[in-house]
């Protein structure tokens, strides 16, 4: 759950901390008090866009900090935290997000810096947001579509998977043979030119490396007699074996007997072991470097055809690096790029009838896939409806009906067409079908969808019912609905309120509200006040309990907070909402 809030030097409000607690808290308060950036704080909070024109003007700045109570079954979340770096204070997880004026946030988990993004997978296990703007996508037939496809269920998401797999390779196959069969001479053009290129390379059959190689041979080769002249010269002085010698005494010699007269005092005096170990390594490394010495002087090659060779060798490579890329080792990365393309760029019969044949083998697959995903849907369509019907007669809506209609689509503009039991369909990443949501509203009436027959009301309650069902299955522990009650009033208001407070029983549940049907329901109340006594208008929050809880439903449902009339009808209020909660305790 979700313990506490504080908000700093965002919109109208300075400095704010809000104690939430378990069910149902209810936060009110005057047009204008900064209600809804609470809403936004949360937002914000759990990795919502970052909206620089709400920092507060005489700020630097905006922050959001919430602290999380994790029970022993957030494995999930308590794993996502352990992967970013972070840490629990015991079950307590702490969150942060700043934002400065020039847009840039930082956000932080468990003290720790970390990606907004952390934040946004946080939000997903945590909490589920709804406000006015959600009731208006419901009126959205893709939203609808998507709230039949989340409650169908983990088979049916798993099916629409397959499909939205299939549907893409389908689409993919299908455009590159359009496009091979539209561009066939511009691809043959260009196939030529790939064709040519590789046969030079072929015929050249450059090795990895081999310009590098030849360039270090022919180097020597060049320098043949200087090289000798070297190593000859090194090799006698040595061993002693040259004209300039003197007396014939070798390098090797001489170490050795500087070793030997060392090593006969080691025993006496261990710094002259040590030098004598020295010498018996140096001793050891002119002889290996004689003896590779002779090796290369018998390796050294003059011959002149030898270089020839290599000249002609190397002229044939550099025509290839001349076209081509740098080196050799760019030529072959060439090469195999253009083989690559070459396949891509196939235009011939027998790649298109291949080509063909998969096309239509994917979509024959991909109609298989999409009539799954209909049946699916059309099964979960009545459990939907019945579902929402039986939440609306909780809401003073008792002979209203919700339908789930799924129908095939007709081919348009924009979308590709399968057959499916000989009936073409319009199909799309997320199937064949429509899917629209149609109230008949009380016994008698027409069911009409809900863009046309649904008054702003009604919207509010279907959309509640519609959260309620999805809360029922599963879903994120805290619940926030941002005057999800507008249009709403009377007995379907203290209904709506005796809804959420069912609803909080088995969830953290936030609501943001401007009817005192719905806040006399509260577990806990929380007022925001503003004071438009400065040059700039400031709210904070604070909590309501008793008296003052009387005081502020007076003021909402009459504007006066001190009418006795208005304080008596609070407090009738507040006894009928607590009689309901005990009732459905």
């Amino acid at each position: 759950m979700l313990d506490e809030l504080r908000i700093t030097g965002l919109g109208v409000i300075e400095d704010a901390t809000l104690p939430l607690s378990d069910g149902l808290t209810v936060i009110t308060g005057e047009t204008g008090a900064g209600k809804t950036m609470v809403v936004a704080g949360l937002g914000l909070l759990f990795g919502g866009r970052a909206d620089a024109g709400r920092v507060r003007p005489t700020e630097k700045k905006a922050t959001v900090e919430g602290r999380l109570v994790l029970s022993a079954d957030d494995k999930a979340l308590r794993q996502r935290v352990a992967d970013c770096g972070a840490e629990l204070d015991g079950d307590e997880l702490l969150l942060s997000r700043t934002l400065n004026i020039e847009g840039r946030s930082r956000a932080y988990v468990g003290g720790r810096s970390a990606p907004v993004g952390v934040l946004a997978d946080i939000g997903a296990q945590v909490l589920s947001i709804h406000g006015q703007s959600d009731q208006m996508r419901l009126l959205q037939p893709g939203e609808q579509r998507g709230a039949l496809d989340r409650y169908a269920g983990d088979s049916h998401d798993k099916a629409l998977t397959s499909y939205r797999e299939t549907f893409e390779r389908w689409v993919t196959v299908a455009a590159d043979l359009a496009e091979r069969r539209s561009h066939a001479r511009e691809r043959a053009r260009e196939a030529d030119v790939l064709r040519l290129g590789l046969a030079e390379i072929d015929q050249v059959a450059p090795q990895p490396g081999e310009d590098a190689v030849l360039a270090d041979e022919a180097r020597r080769l060049e320098h043949a007699e200087a090289l000798r002249i070297a190593a000859a010269e090194a090799h006698a002085a040595l061993t002693g074996t040259g004209d300039d010698t003197g007396d014939g005494a070798d390098a090797s010699g001489l170490v050795g007997g500087a070793y030997r007269s060392l090593s006969g005092q080691a025993d006496t005096d261990p710094a002259l072991g040590e030098l004598a170990a020295r010498l018996e390594a140096a001793v050891a490394a002119i002889d290996d470097v004689s003896g590779e010495l002779s090796s290369y002087m018998e390796s050294l090659d003059a011959d002149p055809g030898r270089l020839a060779e290599i000249f002609e060798r190397r002229a044939a490579l550099k025509a290839l690096t001349r076209k081509y890329a740098e080196d050799i080792d760019g030529v072959l990365a060439w090469a195999e790029e253009a083989r690559a393309k070459l396949a891509a760029l196939d235009v011939s019969d027998e790649a298109l009838e291949a080509m063909e044949a998969e096309r239509d083998r994917l979509a024959a697959e991909t109609a298989e896939l999409a009539a799954a995903v209909t049946k699916s849907r059309r099964s979960a369509a009545g459990r939907f409806g019945d579902a929402v019907t039986v939440e609306l007669s909780g809401l003073a809506m008792p002979h209203a009906r919700v339908d789930a209609v799924v129908e095939a689509r007709t081919p348009a503009k924009g979308l590709q067409t399968l057959t499916i039991d000989g009936v073409e369909c319009g199909a799309g990443p997320d199937g064949v079908d429509n899917v629209e949501l149609r109230l008949r509203a009380h016994p008698g009436a027409p069911a009409s969808p809900l863009q046309r027959g649904a008054s702003g009301g009604e919207l509010s309650r279907v959309m509640l019912a519609i959260e309620a069902v999805f809360a029922g299955a599963g879903g994120p522990p805290v619940l926030v609905f941002d005057e999800v009650d507008a249009g709403v009033g009377g007995e379907a208001a203290v209904e709506i309120g005796r809804r959420l407070a069912a609803l909080a029983r088995s969830h953290q549940v936030l609501v943001v509200t401007h009817l005192a049907q719905v806040a006399a329901f509260a577990d806990s109340h929380l007022v925001v006040s503003k004071d438009t006594g400065g040059a700039i208008t400031v709210s904070g929050v604070r909590v309501v309990e008793d008296a003052d809880r009387a005081r502020e439903l007076a003021r909402m449902l009459a504007g006066m907070p001190d009418s006795h009339l208005g304080i008596a009808h609070a407090e009738e209020l507040l006894a009928v909402a607590a009689r309901g909660k005990r009732s459905r305790s």
